[in-house]
């Protein structure tokens, strides 16, 4: 006998979670007809409602299998998720078809889902209660937010509609709508309200809306015991579709009359948008705007009212969506019934709504409420008592009233010139595409305005120990603005954000601050030292001084409603857009066009709903789906994702389990984001054990197999707390001395902070008492707050380049060359004369030739002065220090030493070192104030204790070829080695900003990290972002838009060069990724090779991601591929292996006995166009050079001169450059030779690095790019000749 199949699963992501009938109960009703006929009652009559009905998916069982007017007849019975309120059976006329079956099950039956309480929901359907009218009255539609214990919410859209109150006959007798009654109207003229529920994991308010609208046009017309099969059926269609993937596809679907769309996330970190932003902004002026958010950022206890129940939810939701990506933390009910208005008495934080006519009891009767009027949009206070609700920043606040009066509110102006559609769903797309356009603005303004009010946050964080320095932050933020963050930082909302940004989470807050931020920002992210206001800054602040006077009359005022805001455009400013103005980045909205969408029709349901009809439904799905798959062009991959998604969901629901697994498994190489881990997890357990083998037998499935079940089951979660820095109370030692000083952020580099130990622990023991390290943090702060407070007058700025800063001023000193202060800035020394204030330049930090600190006489005193020798003047500058002198001259010289370092290695992180010693020098003399400060702070002077105890000069060759060094572990508390560099040239692309067009290097460090320099200034272009977690290997630009990164952990990664993501992978490897190459002179689609360590090589084609062929290289240990003369040559360690396209072996070169190094690997090889083969072997100092023509003949070896071993080699022109270990002046180097392919010599000996040379990279023949080992990980710049 055959087993019995298996219910049909629930879809897994299907929109519908339940939907619900609910009214009067039949009882209460005829109460209620048998009062109203006795008194003929015309005032309302309140019943209490209950839920009629339930119905909850799945709503098909696998054993329907009996003919279609069997399972019609059957369905009643069958159906084991809906249940009816046990009433009357209806009486039916004889032939006039079937009841809707016997009564099902009771409701403890029902699986209902979580957060749906059944007992409140009729309340809540009903919340101005259930009121028998005595005229029809028009169908209304409200939403609703349901949250579960665990904080997860459900979503409801309820209908109301009206049916005539009459006797049990006229009920069932066939008629329809309000005919039966006649013109006397039924029974006292009463009409009963009843309403629909649907209840969605999703927030679609407007679709279900439409889907509930097309609904009643058929509730309205049927019989009554005809109500259940048809919202049966409803339900059972809402049960089918799917929820649409985040990303640009969306799904319509034909209710009849209308054409739903059920539109999708912008991406997975987005909240789903299915209502209309701009509805608060009909209803509030800008600034209440700001007023309500600065409510919910201070986590406020708010009330909404209104007398549209249904405004409630939506103004509601989207102040949510303005907060994204902050989310509010608590209660969030934005309807309650009349029954429900204790919750309000609750005294933590909440948002609700209630009806308006609840308006004065609630005033009156609770205690510090805010109370918001969406009809009239004021804002007051319960009780009459002023609740401490503080402005938003007021720039912040200025910039975004500006956009907000730069939008188009209304959709009827931009109709005007249009004729008028005669097509329904014509009309409704129309409006759709201009709601999302607007929406989409929206979106970038509410989001602009948190990054104004908390892009800083981010400068007062330390990523390493997860601590925010709040204090420090609060100190930084103007005075009037200082109440409002200090409310906002004990919030719950508030301490989410810091978790996420110390993640280094990417999400729409941190993208919109990278693609905001000013060049100055962008350069301050590699540098080293302290921040201090650039002259630009500095010359802003006094452009703008009317305007700080303006902010400083208005900062103190109590409501932000009563900003005025100066000059502001008129109201109607939709036909125009606003002049940028002076107040920061105060421009109109960014003119950000809605990311292009597409939408797949979902096919008809067919009906009765059995077995067969759903199989047929699903196979139409799975048939137009792959026919929109075959459509689409390879590079359009974001859409085919979306489609593998969405087939392998129906798939799924087929049972085709292996080809759903397969689809899931494409999404790897389309867009990682949508995998579905959980549910892959789900269905790999469910498999049954023939599928399993068949599975295992799959080289696609393979991997995804057994990826899916080595998952650990119980991960430890990261500790993902955030600390708030405090000083500490306890002596430290070294290690615990490290961490609270990177903690407190003065400053990040461990083998800096090791120096200023030895600097406060001079002379005593080797531990710092919390005296000690509290008197030097407050010696630091004061420092950084007098460099704030600078301000040089406008003739003396005129003097410095713009991004100059002044990071040290003297008290007013006697000089020969006047009376004033001496300044320092990264650059130079000046003296600020005193009197008329004016600039006397005293030397650039180049220019110096010598500085002494001798003693003066002025008649019986012997005064401290600091001379200072330059090459331009002849005279020596002498400054009358006093006290300072010491310290002056300590600091000079290492500014000096930090210039000449940084001019011979081209590297302007010296200077920027040298800045932090020098500032750390001067808070350790204020932090010791003792005879031997300056000699505690002369452990800070590195570089001019460098230059005098070992002056070794940069070799001349060196100094000539190289250009300059980045430090790509900038901000990182020690180096991190440079494992791979690739760069890739800019292409001008429309659809590409101007700066992402630039040509970029690209820095793989350890653990999967990746850094992005704009190669055209060298200045950071993103970032440090994670590629996986283990080493990477290789990389090399396939096609203008990707970049493959061969993986130590066998995934191939793909970036994309234009949105900087990368949302693809490759897995069809087994073994560590060791090399990629593309392959030359192939136009588009271009081929890629990649080879693994286990010898296996595959060939891609770039479009599509598609393997086009595959072989194995013998004996394993593959480390190299490269294509040349339409072969493919492969090094495996003891050979190099000449292999035709298909991989039939051509010839093999070994390492015979002709070698002295017997036993050793090929690490590397070159192909020339002159039909020569260079390699070098690993842990050796000789390369080795091959004919083409005759490898059977031995190779010449060539010997690098005081080389210890190679590391790597490129070819660039007609030479080769060996990266190595060498030694230079009796230490081990970073070594670069240079050899001339022809001659077959070395041309030059290159001094690189302090550490190993481990990776070389060629740019357009015109440079090379070598990167160190972890000891130094700075990446330098070669030119070419």
């Amino acid at each position: 006998m055959a087993e019995a199949a298996p219910h049909h699963p629930a879809l897994p992501s299907g929109l519908l979670e339940l939907c619900a009938l609910l009214g009067a109960p039949r009882d209460s009703l005829r109460c209620s007809e048998q009062v109203a006929q006795r008194k003929g009652v015309k005032g309302p009559s309140f019943l209490d409602p209950e839920v009629l009905s339930v119905f909850v998916p799945p709503f098909v069982m696998k054993e329907d299998s009996q003919p279609a007017t069997a399972n019609y007849m059957m369905l009643g019975k069958n159906r084991k998720r809906s249940f009816r309120k046990k009433r009357e059976r209806p009486r039916v006329e004889l032939g006039k078809g079937v009841p809707g079956g016997p009564r099902g099950p009771d409701p403890e039956d029902v699986n209902i889902p979580n957060g749906v309480d059944l007992l409140a929901l009729p309340q809540l359907c009903f919340p101005g209660g259930l009121c028998v009218a005595s005229e029809p009255r028009e169908d209304c539609v409200h939403f609703l937010v349901l949250t579960d214990v665990c904080g997860n919410r459900t979503y409801g859209v309820v209908a109301q509609y009206y049916r005539p109150l009459h006797d049990e006959y006229c009920f069932y007798n066939g008629k329809t709508h309000w005919e039966a009654l006649g013109p006397g109207g039924g029974a006292a003229g009463c009409f009963v309200p009843f309403a629909v529920c649907v209840v969605s994991r999703f927030p679609y308010y407007n679709a279900l809306k439409d889907c509930l609208s097309c609904l009643l046009t058929h509730l309205k017309f049927c019989k009554d015991f005809e109500v259940d099969n048809h919202i049966k059926d409803f339900a059972a269609k809402l049960s089918l579709i799917p929820s649409p993937p985040p990303g640009p596809l969306h799904l319509i679907f034909n209710m009849k009359p209308l054409q739903i769309v059920f539109p999708s996330r912008a991406d997975p970190e987005s909240p789903l948008i299915d209502l209309d932003l701009h509805l608060p902004l009909l209803c509030f002026r800008p600034e209440k705007v700001l007023q309500i958010l600065s409510c919910l950022l201070t986590e406020q206890r708010v009330v909404f009212f209104s007398s549209s129940w249904a405004l409630l939810t939506l103004v509601a939701e989207c102040f949510m969506a303005y907060l994204h990506p902050l989310q509010w933390q608590h209660t969030f009910v934005p309807i309650l019934s009349g029954q429900m208005l204790d919750f309000l008495m609750a005294p933590t934080s909440f948002l609700m709504g209630c009806h308006l006519d609840h308006f004065e009891e609630v005033s009156k009767e609770a205690d510090g409420l805010i109370l918001i009027n969406i009809d009239n949009g004021n804002i007051t206070y319960s009780n009459d008592e002023e609740v401490d609700v503080p402005d938003i920043p007021l720039l912040a606040a200025q910039t975004f009233i500006q956009r907000v009066q730069s939008l188009q509110l209304h959709h009827e102006l931009d109709l005007a010139h249009l004729c008028s559609s005669t097509d329904v769903n014509e009309g409704r797309a129309s409006r759709r595409a201009w709601q999302q356009q607007l929406n989409c603005q929206i979106q970038q303004m509410t989001l602009q305005l948190l990054v104004s009010i908390f892009r800083e946050v981010k400068d007062h964080l330390n990523y390493e120990h997860r601590v925010f320095n709040s204090e420090e932050f609060l100190k930084t933020r103007a005075l009037g603005d200082q109440q409002f963050y200090k409310q906002v930082l004990d919030t719950y909302m508030f301490h989410a954000f810091l978790k996420a940004r110390l993640s280094r989470r990417m999400d729409a807050f941190a993208q919109m601050d990278l693609h905001t931020q000013s060049e100055e920002d962008r350069i301050n992210g590699m540098l080293l030292s302290p921040r201090r206001p650039t002259i630009e800054k500095m010359a802003s602040r006094k452009s703008s001084a009317s305007h700080t006077a303006h902010r400083r009359m208005v900062v103190s005022m109590p409501n932000l409603q009563d900003i005025t805001v100066p000059e502001l455009p008129p109201r109607n400013s939709s036909l125009r857009k606003i002049q940028t103005t002076e107040y920061g980045s105060s421009r109109t909205v960014l003119d950000v066009p809605p990311k292009s969408t597409h939408t797949f029709k979902i096919p008809e349901i067919h009906f009765p709903l059995v077995a067969q009809c759903v199989q047929a439904f699903y196979a139409d799905c799975v048939a137009q789906l792959s026919k929109a798959m075959g459509s689409l062009a390879p590079e359009n991959s974001v859409l085919l994702a979306r489609y593998f998604y969405l087939r392998g969901l129906v798939q799924l629901m087929q049972g085709q389990l292996l080809d759903a697994l397969l689809d899931f498994q494409s999404l790897y190489k389309t867009d990682v984001r949508v995998f579905p881990t959980d549910l892959v997890q789900t269905t790999v357990e469910s498999l049954s054990a023939p599928e399993r083998t068949q599975a295992e037998r799959m080289p696609e499935l393979r991997r995804l197999i057994s990826e899916v079940m080595d998952r650990p089951a119980d991960v430890p979660k990261a500790d993902d707390r955030v600390k708030n820095f405090e000083l500490p109370k306890k002596h430290m030692q070294l290690d615990d001395f490290v961490k609270r000083v990177q903690e407190s952020g003065i400053v990040k580099d461990t083998v800096v902070i090791h120096r200023l130990f030895k600097a406060l622990t001079v002379g005593h023991e080797k531990q710092i008492d919390p005296e000690t390290f509290k008197d030097f943090y407050n010696c630091w702060k004061e420092a950084e707050a007098e460099a704030q407070e600078v301000s040089l007058p406008l003739s003396v700025m005129e003097q410095l380049d713009k991004n100059e800063c002044v990071y040290k001023l003297s008290r007013s000193v006697k000089t020969n060359r006047g009376v004033g202060k001496i300044a320092m800035t990264q650059k130079r020394l000046f003296l600020l004369t005193e009197g008329r204030p004016g600039y006397v330049e005293i030397s650039t930090f180049r220019n110096i030739e010598d500085v002494r600190s001798t003693m003066a006489s002025f008649l019986l005193l012997r005064i401290p002065t600091l001379k200072i020798k330059t090459a331009s003047k002849k005279e020596v500058f002498e400054a009358n220090l006093k006290t300072e002198c010491d310290l002056w001259h300590l600091m000079v010289k290492e500014m000096w030493a930090g210039r000449k370092l940084a001019d011979d290695h081209k590297d302007p992180q010296y200077v920027q070192q040298a800045l932090t010693h020098i500032l750390l020098m001067d808070a350790v003399v204020s932090t010791l104030q003792s005879p031997g400060a300056i000699y505690a702070a002369s452990k800070l002077s590195y570089f001019d204790r460098m230059k005098n105890e070992m002056p070794m000069a940069v070799p001349k060759t060196t100094l000539e070829t190289l250009k300059h060094k980045i430090n790509p572990s900038a901000g990182e508390t020690t180096p991190r080695a440079v494992d791979v560099l690739l760069y890739t040239p800019g292409h001008l692309d429309p659809a590409e900003k101007v700066e992402d067009a630039h040509p970029k290097l690209w820095c793989a460090l350890n653990e999967g990290k990746v850094v992005v320099f704009d190669a055209s200034s060298w200045t950071v272009h993103q970032h440090c972002f994670r590629v996986g977690t283990s080493k990477l290997n290789c990389m090399v630009m396939a096609e203008q838009s990707q970049v493959w990164v061969g993986s130590e952990d066998s995934v191939i990664y793909i970036i994309n060069v234009h949105s900087m993501s990368c949302n693809k992978q490759l897995t069809d490897h087994r073994s560590s990724v060791t090399g990629l190459a593309v392959q030359d002179g192939v136009q588009a689609p271009s081929t890629v090779y990649s080879c693994s360590a286990d010898g296996t090589v595959l060939a891609w084609n770039a479009s599509s991601l598609r393997v086009t062929g595959r072989f194995q290289v013998p004996g394993g240990g593959l480390s190299a591929i490269r294509p040349h003369g339409g072969r493919l040559w492969c090094c495996t360690g003891d050979s190099i292996l000449m292999v035709n396209m298909n991989g039939s072996s051509c010839q093999k070169l070994k390492i015979a006995g002709g070698f002295k190094e017997t036993g050793t690997s090929f690490l590397g090889f070159q192909l020339m166009p002159e039909e020569q083969l260079w390699a070098v072997c690993a842990g050796y100092p000789d390369v080795y050079v091959w004919s083409l023509q005759d490898l059977a003949q031995p190779p010449q070896r060539i010997h690098l001169q005081d080389c210890s071993e190679i590391n790597c080699m490129i070819r660039v022109k007609k030479q080769i450059w060996v990266g190595t270990t060498g030694l230079s002046q009796g230490q081990l180097k970073g070594k670069i030779y240079v050899m001339d392919t022809e001659r077959r010599t070395v041309e030059k000996e290159l001094v690189a690095h302090a550490d190993t040379v481990k990776t070389l990279c060629s740019a357009e023949d015109r440079y090379v790019l070598s990167g160190a080992g972890p000891e130094e990980g700075k990446i330098a710049i070669w030119k070419v000749e």
